[in-house]
């Protein structure tokens, strides 16, 4: 199998895990909220990929030590830290207006400017190239605009008060500053991803591994942020005491569950921007989020979230789940005509020889 194909394959699979991760957190008990996700939380930033890093990477220490890493980590950690920040956000308008409209609007800003942000890095690709990536985005961001109409329209035909056409405005707002903020996560993959991978390398360890190095300081630094939230949350709702009931061990497992899911939908994604080269992070950003939104919006309407919406509400959001679908296949040819432009000799031998400063 071709590179190209793996990366769209392992994008797609990356999205289906980061939009079914929450399913068993449903399924929790005597657990309030806080106690789920910030359980959740401490396990996918903190436990799950220091295990995975220490179980699956050679001399962990020299990686992380290595001068060009050392380097790159400040960017990376700031950057992390806003990603963090958006994640919580995120939780927040999904409170105001529910899961479909929640991922279209986060996620669409989390595409348009995260798919974007790695040009500033990585420099901006051939002028064919780079319009083909651009119509798909069009047809992407068409989609999340028909998705978002729908939730509004499905809102509006509730007949639902004053205070909650607020709720409606405040969780649109909220998800798109949450999106402008949580792209430091593609950030933090491109700018860091280079230098990492060779020092991975350095250390006998195979490509794949190099996913692995970079989740573990974007997800340290993230995790800081949303631990101290739910700490916060957790002593000012007084639930503390809820992490004491019988039902704790079959949580810790099904929470466990989620944060794996999390953790390796974005070491996966990792894996594919790599795979997929030059403009790896521009379009395997895209279809990892787009692929993470159809899910999540097929689960909402598998769940009934969508059952008493209007036939109209309902054609806007299968509009946008085509439109979207469309700007994946158009991206990915985009990626195709990336992968079949000549690389320069002369950029390339620059290139590598600043990777191994």
């Amino acid at each position: 199998m071709s590179d190209l194909s793996t990366g769209i394959l392992f994008a797609i699979f990356a999205g289906l895990m980061l939009g079914l991760y929450a399913v068993p957190g449903k399924f929790t008990k005597d657990f309030k909220e806080e106690n789920t996700w910030g359980m959740f939380f401490m396990l996918t930033m903190f436990a799950v990929p220091i295990v995975a890093t220490l179980a699956l990477m050679a001399n962990p220490g020299a990686v992380f030590s290595d001068e060009a890493v050392q380097g790159i980590l400040p960017k990376m950690v700031i950057s992390s830290v806003l990603w963090g920040i958006g994640v919580m956000m995120w939780g927040k308008a999904i409170h105001h207006i529910g899961v479909s409209l929640g991922f279209s609007i986060f996620i669409g800003t989390v595409i348009l400017v995260g798919s974007l942000l790695p040009f500033f890095v990585d420099g901006l690709p051939e002028s064919k190239v780079l319009a083909t990536i651009a119509v798909g985005l069009l047809f992407v961001l068409a989609g999340i605009f028909s998705n978002g109409k729908a939730g509004i329209t499905r809102e509006a035909e509730s007949e639902k008060s004053e205070e909650g056409a607020k709720s409606m405005s405040a969780g649109i707002t909220i998800a798109v500053v949450g999106g402008l903020l949580a792209t430091g996560f593609s950030f933090a993959n491109a700018v860091g991803r280079p230098a990492l991978h060779e020092a991975s390398i350095s250390q006998g360890n195979p490509e794949w591994v190099t996913a692995l190095a970079v989740m573990l300081p974007i997800f340290l630094s993230g995790g800081v942020i949303m631990a101290g939230y739910f700490g916060w949350q957790l002593t000012a709702k007084k639930s503390w005491a809820s992490f004491g009931t019988s039902a704790l061990a079959k949580n810790f497992v099904l929470i466990l569950i989620m944060a794996i899911f999390h953790y390796a939908a974005s070491a996966v994604f990792a894996y594919a921007a790599f795979r997929l080269g030059g403009v790896g992070n521009t379009v395997g950003y895209a279809i990892f989020n787009t692929s993470c939104v159809l899910t999540a919006i097929v689960s909402g309407i598998a769940t009934g979230e969508w059952k008493a919406a209007s036939s109209k509400a309902k054609g806007f959001l299968y509009r946008g789940m085509a439109f979207m679908t469309i700007g994946i296949l158009i991206i990915a040819f985009g990626n195709k005509l990336a992968s079949s432009t000549p690389v320069d000799a002369e950029v390339a031998a620059n290139e590598a020889a600043t990777l191994s400063k």
